[in-house]
């Protein structure tokens, strides 16, 4: 089930053994607090979490020791153990006895990422197991859920604010969530949230004012360029590692230019995040294949010479930021 549908199902109860896949930490985070603030009473007593990468072979046997014990003073006790992706094998051996006839009054938690684990045995297609889906939410339902929280609060705030929160967080739930408490408990009640709140308050991600470089690179506006780039210098981060940022960047659009798949697809391969490849992918078209590879070496070119001592970060990225603005005019020269 999608994670929106987790909150309902438990009020039928809870489910003997859980999966939670995907790498969406928040879901992850929130759905193991349902499950506590509804079922567990003296957590110290009835709660127990183990590693996956610790339960090999016969280690797997204190997991089902440790599920099939009962509840102190509680309705039902949590056996929790992350990142646990045991072979086929080891599934026949040590857990399909307990999947098939589980223990009543505990909640056994399986909390994983989305990564493949090679040979490991797929448990989202086990009977026994209600998987809950924690991967990335699409956007409207990250809209909804920001504009929930700011309706349940008395406070007034449009779509376009959703928007520029979502956008500032790169889509990421654990921050969207920490970024609107700090709205809400600006605003207080009855008041209504502009873009100027949004703007003030809420911290744009270090990935996310380069995607805002990028964009005045697209525009060619060169005043907002340096704008950005004076407050990144000004926050920590130093000449190197704004090369560094951009060279990824600018290395994510070339290659996801080259791929030719899909946002989920592009993500996966690439390691990055699905609305993030979105954006990326955006700007990659604005920019036009040959533009966006010719950044992409060159920055490249440049970031290695400051690694081989050939010229210094604060010069290499006057160079860069030379090329970026005035490429056709530097091509002609060189």
């Amino acid at each position: 089930m999608k994670f929106v549908l987790f909150k309902k199902s438990l009020e039928e109860g809870a489910a003997p053994v859980y999966l939670f896949d995907g790498e969406e930490e928040y879901f992850k985070e929130r759905g193991e607090e349902m499950l506590k603030e509804k079922f567990l009473g003296e957590p110290s007593l009835n709660y127990t979490s183990f590693r996956g990468e610790t339960l090999k072979g016969d280690a797997i046997s204190s997991l089902i020791a440790a599920a099939e014990s009962f509840p102190f003073m509680s309705e039902k006790r949590i056996v929790k153990v992350t990142d646990f992706y045991p072979t086929e094998r080891e599934y026949t051996a040590y857990l399909k006895k307990y999947i098939e006839n589980p223990q009543s009054t505990t909640i056994l938690l399986i909390v994983n990422s989305d990564r493949s684990k090679g040979k490991s045995f797929d448990l989202k297609k086990v009977k026994g197991i209600t998987w809950v889906d924690c991967s990335k939410a699409d956007e409207d339902t990250v809209l909804r859920w920001i504009f929930t929280q700011f309706k349940r609060n008395g406070i007034a705030i449009d779509t376009e604010c959703c928007e520029r929160i979502m956008r500032y967080c790169l889509a990421d739930m654990s921050r969207i969530v920490g970024e609107t408490q700090k709205l809400l408990a600006y605003a207080g009640n009855g008041k209504t949230i502009t873009g100027d709140d949004v703007d003030a308050i809420v911290y744009r991600d270090a990935d996310y004012k380069i995607y805002e470089m990028t964009n005045a690179l697209g525009m060619r506006n060169f005043g907002k360029y340096e704008t950005i780039l004076t407050e990144l210098l000004g926050k920590g981060m130093d000449e190197m590692g704004v090369l560094n940022s951009l060279c990824s960047y600018f290395r994510n659009m070339f290659e996801i230019a080259l791929l030719h798949k899909s946002d989920a697809e592009t993500a996966a391969a690439l390691g990055m995040k699905e609305y993030a490849v979105k954006m990326s992918r955006r700007q990659a078209e604005a920019f036009g294949h040959i533009r966006v590879k010719s950044c992409y070496f060159r920055i490249l070119d440049t970031v290695n010479a400051v690694k081989s001592g050939k010229i210094s970060p604060q010069g290499a990225l006057l160079k860069v930021n030379a090329h970026l603005f005035f490429e056709e005019k530097a091509n002609i020269a060189e």
